[in-house]
């Protein structure tokens, strides 16, 4: 099982979210933005769901009809992930991280970039 400190750590960085019954991080209630988390057993699972699964709520989402609310819902989740990952991820980068790892598309792609300290280049290999 996890340990704690890495659930606790997670929520401060996502104001307002929680877990559900089903072993389920709601990131965002409204937008019901989540990943299953009881199934994690270290830090580097969170890490790795936060990308693959969040990626795409912060850069492209639109979940409401307003312009300037996703506006807000993208920032707060770009904001989230920074925060947890301890990176200050732009949203260039967020939609080369999507783009290449989002949906768990390259889980062992996922793993190298996180152990590389977040290195862009790696993901960049995939451009050419």
């Amino acid at each position: 099982m996890i340990e704690w400190e890495y659930i606790t750590r997670l929520m401060k960085c996502f104001p307002h979210s929680f877990i559900n019954q089903y072993g389920e991080f709601i990131a965002h209630r409204e937008t019901n933005a989540y990943f299953k988390i009881d199934n994690c057993k270290s830090e580097l699972d969170i890490k790795c769901k936060v990308l693959e699964w969040l990626s795409r709520d912060a850069h492209k989402a639109e979940p409401f009809r307003a312009r300037r609310k996703n506006e807000e819902y993208r920032a707060f989740m770009m904001g989230g992930i920074n925060r947890y990952l301890g990176t200050s991820f732009t949203d260039e980068q967020m939609e080369t991280i999507y783009t290449y790892l989002g949906n768990a598309c390259n889980h062992e792609k996922t793993i190298r970039f996180i152990e590389s300290g977040f290195d862009m280049f790696l993901l960049a290999e995939d451009k050419a």
